[in-house]
């Protein structure tokens, strides 16, 4: 059983990361899924999704829950029945959740060069020409992005632009946590930004403040 890691924050909050190493059919084993998301599975074209998609329904029993703890509002934000906060995500080869007391986003990126290409489109690329190298460039975008993605989840309101209505404070690349603000239509939200690398992928998870 591949759980790759588990952190634990403030006694209310437990990340876990799986590592999808196993077959969609080992993975479908003892998870009963609900008609909703039997019917997304089913409808899933890529075997790497449906596999991540099973690998979340794994990390939730290591929280003993199972699939039919968790619904979705009308925008695609995960809920659990009994009031507790979780954002999901997988990347890859690589699944993750956050559960927590306090409103929480997760996200998991593969490292990849395109996003220098393509970072005009989320953030003002020249504050990070200071870097050394472009792998530099690359690792710290895509930390950005991530805390993006984690608040945008967080937030959940489809109008929320990336460029325009989150700001993330800058940081060394050497660190593991910064700040993060998310405002739109009046409302504003600060979060609390944690990061590490592993295996050549970027995991960022975010706590509101």
């Amino acid at each position: 059983m591949p759980l790759y890691k588990t952190i634990t924050l403030q006694d209310n909050t437990n990340l876990l990361i799986w590592k999808i190493e196993e077959s969609f059919d080992t993975l479908a084993k003892g998870i009963i899924l609900t008609t909703h998301c039997q019917n997304r599975v089913d409808g899933m074209k890529s075997d790497l999704h449906r596999r991540g998609f099973m690998s979340v329904r794994h990390l939730l029993a290591q929280m003993n829950y199972t699939d039919h703890d968790l619904y979705y509002d009308d925008n695609g934000k995960p809920h659990l029945n009994d009031g507790k906060h979780i954002s999901i995500t997988h990347s890859y080869n690589f699944a993750a959740i956050i559960i927590s007391t306090t409103e929480v986003g997760i996200d998991i990126e593969k490292q990849r060069p395109k996003i220098i290409r393509i970072a005009h489109k989320f953030t003002p690329l020249e504050e990070y020409r200071t870097l050394a190298n472009d792998d530099a460039i690359m690792r710290k975008l895509t930390i950005v992005w991530g805390a993006k993605e984690s608040l945008y989840k967080s937030f959940a309101n489809p109008g929320v632009s990336f460029l325009e209505n989150i700001y993330v404070e800058d940081f060394r690349l050497d660190a593991t946590q910064t700040k993060s603000t998310v405002s739109f239509n009046g409302d504003s939200e600060t979060y609390d930004i944690f990061f590490e690398e592993f295996e050549e992928f970027t995991l960022v998870y975010a706590l509101i403040s």
